[in-house]
């Protein structure tokens, strides 16, 4: 099959249900002007995160990777009017420029950008509140997905949703033998996913606009009485 079909449908997908404004358009120009990669999620990935919000009625979310603001922006635009995002970036430039483009989409109110390194980040939004977020999605550095996803865990509640972007990288997973460390990071991720009681997951993999890889969505179980 012609792989151009899958950009064509996937086109097809956002123009129906996830067309993008002037505020996104501008935020994906603004990387090339910045010097920001083009590794945002898909318009119709961002409708994607809208809809996993409003099935499980997220008040708090937590994101890892902001960039440019451009998946910041969907999840933020979901929330209810009491609602927030945290989002965490490690690169100084990349917040700068993801801060200026939350303002510009006029959801500061909603977004609290941090940044910084997520793994010390992270245990400080552990100690200072006990309110658990509602879903949290996971897009940042790959080597240490396993432990993004351990501190996710105890930062949700039982029906908290986590997704974790980019588990496939176009099919590198199954080489079991692969040295790129970004490749190891979702495989470790991947299997523990298999074996955790805690959670109840699957993958989605997928072809489109970004190209094939796919995501990891896993929900936190209910204890059981």
């Amino acid at each position: 099959m012609d792989t151009k079909i899958f950009s064509r449908v996937d086109k097809y997908i956002s123009n129906l249900l996830a067309p993008e404004d002037k505020i996104l358009t501008d935020i994906i120009k603004s990387l090339d002007t910045e010097g920001l990669p083009q590794h945002s999620v898909s318009s119709n990935q961002g409708k994607f995160l809208q809809v996993m919000m409003i099935a499980c009625n997220a008040k708090r979310v937590l994101e890892l990777g902001t960039l440019g603001g451009y998946s910041t922006i969907w999840l933020a635009r979901a929330l209810p009017h009491n609602g927030k995002v945290i989002t965490i970036e490690a690169d100084k430039h990349h917040g700068t420029v993801a801060q200026k483009n939350i303002n510009n989409a006029g959801l500061s109110p909603k977004v609290d950008l941090r940044v910084g390194k997520a793994l010390d980040i992270l245990p400080q939004i552990i100690a200072e509140s006990d309110e658990p977020f509602d879903m949290i999605f996971i897009d940042a550095d790959k080597p240490p997905y396993v432990e993004y996803f351990d501190y996710a865990l105890q930062l949700s509640r039982p029906g908290t949703i986590i997704i974790c972007d980019n588990v496939i990288r176009e099919g590198k997973v199954l080489d079991n033998n692969s040295k790129d460390e970004k490749v190891q990071g979702v495989q470790r991720l991947n299997k523990m996913l298999s074996e955790n009681k805690r959670v109840t997951a699957t993958i989605l993999h997928s072809m489109g606009a970004k190209e094939y890889d796919g995501i990891a969505i896993a929900v936190v179980n209910r204890v059981k009485e």
